[in-house]
């Protein structure tokens, strides 16, 4: 069931459970990423780390599109090497650039540079190789209100949720989770054509709730992306 929120351009959608939302979401963005295939001859995609996206990128991974003009990034990053187990361009290539998307361009964040500051410049010029607007954005969202590694109370988090700031990366050193990282900022998540936010269970239905009621995004980094009104967003609940 699908709902439309007073807030910004956010539609609700509802699902029993994870695995059918997985399937929608598979669905939902298999057909954009054609859609801009069909369009423009390229499409684009940015995803998210942790262990929630592995279903996603498993089902994804063996969808039928012409993954040959594919660019796939990452949301954000660990400063890690890509062997790591901790880091998201391992997951990515160990469970979505394989199957049918083992042909997809992929470019990661990380730079050989030996801190996310450092390593920024470097960073903002593989990105920028990326076909922009970006066609499907995947975020996801932590039980703290995160989303990519913008952490509540990180330094350097309201320059890298104004909507006004152009720099498409910030370095981040959250207190309250492991490594130093490198995430895109709100304005270059925001430079999209779709935006889709999957959230399972009741703990992360009610931290998006809270979310969804505050005016101010310190609280809650995801906040930002569900007042803002540039980029439709769809949230996929599931029980």
């Amino acid at each position: 069931m699908n709902s439309v929120s007073p807030l910004g351009r956010l539609i609700e959608q509802h699902y029993a459970d994870a695995a059918s939302a997985v399937a929608a979401l598979v669905n939902q963005v298999t057909a954009q990423l054609g859609a801009a295939l069909a369009a423009r001859g390229v499409a684009s995609l940015i995803v998210s780390g942790g262990k929630s996206p592995i279903a996603f990128f498993n089902a994804l991974s063996r969808q039928h599109l012409d993954w040959t003009n594919v660019w796939i990034s990452l949301a954000d990053e660990r400063w890690l090497e890509p062997t790591s187990a901790d880091s998201n361009a391992n997951l990515v290539l160990e469970h979505l650039r394989v199957a049918e998307a083992a042909v997809a361009h992929f470019v990661p964040l990380k730079s050989s540079a030996a801190t996310p500051q450092a390593g920024l410049a470097d960073s903002m010029a593989m990105l920028a190789v990326i076909p922009q607007p970006f066609d499907v954005v995947v975020l996801g969202m932590g039980e703290d209100g995160h989303t990519a590694s913008l952490f509540p109370g990180a330094d350097g988090l309201a320059a890298a949720l104004d909507a006004n700031n152009p720099a498409p990366l910030v370095a981040i050193d959250p207190s309250s989770a492991p490594y130093p990282r490198i995430s895109m900022t709100l304005s270059a998540l925001l430079n999209s054509r779709q935006l889709f936010l999957p959230l399972h269970g009741a703990s992360k239905r009610a931290v998006y709730r809270n979310a969804a009621q505050e005016t101010s995004c310190a609280r809650y980094p995801i906040t930002a992306f569900l007042h803002q009104k540039t980029t439709p967003l769809t949230v996929l609940l599931s029980d």
